[in-house]
């Protein structure tokens, strides 16, 4: 894989890490949601008024983008399992940003991914 597939395959990836972290901040202003056929629709105006997840959406969107393209440049048994970078930068952002803990067990299963990702980068 060269530097500029990597660089849209791994811009995918945190481009996806990035939406669920701000999905999560917009749910966290909003609080648990419980849905029932009264508040649906105002659950859903609630939900849709929400910048972090309207930005989350947008970054959805442009993380679709940038994956078709990096699609078009490796095969996809390559680009799929990189997508396991995201249960990285996910963690990390979920620690540094939201104050989410991070256990032994999570770091070491973190350690085993990045090793799994550096192995199949370099197939």
């Amino acid at each position: 894989m060269n530097i500029t597939t990597f660089v849209f395959i791994l811009a995918g990836v945190c481009l996806n890490a990035l939406a669920q972290l701000l999905l999560k901040a917009g749910t966290s202003v909003v609080g648990v949601i419980h849905l029932t056929p009264q508040n649906w629709i105002a659950t859903g105006i609630k939900l849709a008024t929400q910048l972090s997840i309207l930005g989350g959406l947008t970054c959805y969107v442009i993380s679709v983008v940038v994956w078709i393209i990096g699609l078009s440049r490796v095969d996809v048994t390559i680009a799929y399992p990189m997508l396991s970078m995201g249960y990285i930068i996910s963690a990390v952002g979920a620690w540094h940003f939201l104050g989410e803990a991070i256990s032994t067990q999570r770091l070491i299963a973190i350690g085993i991914i990045i090793v799994g990702v550096v192995l199949l980068a370099r197939s």
